[in-house]
């Protein structure tokens, strides 16, 4: 039986590598089938061939039918998805407990008190750094946004952008922290979690506390989002000065 190449490399989405591909499929085809036959239909090696279908059983793809020879009864592909989705969702589910768990150990209080009392040893001009990544930026900003005590600054091309931070903009102003946007149009739902202003250059950034900086090098409109950089640095210095311009460049 002949299996086209792409196919077979769709079925890696199903965790299968190329010789259990090739025996799955051919499973398939014939409903019920030994290793033997498996092997030459498949053109697997038959050294190779029992330990696949080995495998395929543990997954959940096929089943194994004692006798003699062992003959393998094949799962229908539907049955197989929900079989893999359970198992998503079972792991998911685990890892979730695992790392609500880590909260509340004594461990991570451990670390914490470690990386304050090592950050303490830390010139604040060495607090720098380049980001790659629109998703890592947005994961860095988010991080840098939620420690705001006081001020939130934010200079922006694409109002849209910052719409996934308006619940975390909500919380922010019931703790009285300032938020100020600079940005290509006005929005009622930001009026009402912060001031918004309408920019008159194109440019991005962040300033949290007055020192905490993220500013990005390029344009949005011109970059794919893979290639977006940003450089992060902890400088008061840096950080009034940006807010200095976020005063002068908005209506």
């Amino acid at each position: 039986m002949l299996i086209q190449k792409e196919f077979l490399m769709k079925l890696k989405d199903f965790g299968l590598n190329s010789y259990e591909s090739k025996i799955w499929t051919a499973l398939l085809s014939l409903g019920m089938s030994t290793a033997g036959e498996l092997s030459d239909i498949a053109n697997v090696p038959r050294s190779r061939s029992y330990d696949v279908l080995e495998s395929l059983v543990k997954k959940g793809f096929i089943i194994s039918k004692t006798g003699k020879p062992i003959t393998y009864i094949a799962i229908p592909p539907e049955e197989v998805i929900e079989r893999m989705k359970n198992k998503v969702q079972k792991e998911a589910d685990y890892s979730m407990k695992m790392i609500e768990s880590l909260k509340s150990n004594k461990l991570i209080e451990e670390l914490k008190a470690l990386h304050v009392e090592g950050i303490s040893l830390v010139d604040p001009s060495d607090l720098s750094g380049s980001i790659t990544g629109r998703d890592n930026l947005s994961d860095h900003l988010y991080s840098m946004l939620k420690k705001a005590k006081k001020s939130i600054t934010i200079f922006t091309t694409d109002l849209e952008q910052e719409r996934k931070f308006l619940e975390l903009f909500g919380k922010l102003k019931k703790n009285h922290v300032r938020v100020q946007i600079a940005a290509d149009k006005k929005d009622k739902e930001f009026s009402q979690v912060a001031e918004v202003g309408i920019a008159q250059q194109r440019a991005r950034f962040y300033v949290v506390d007055g020192k905490d900086v993220l500013f990005m090098l390029l344009d949005d409109k011109e970059v794919h989002p893979n290639y977006d950089t940003g450089i992060w640095v902890n400088s008061s210095f840096f950080g009034s000065v940006l807010e200095m311009l976020f005063k002068t460049a908005q209506k």
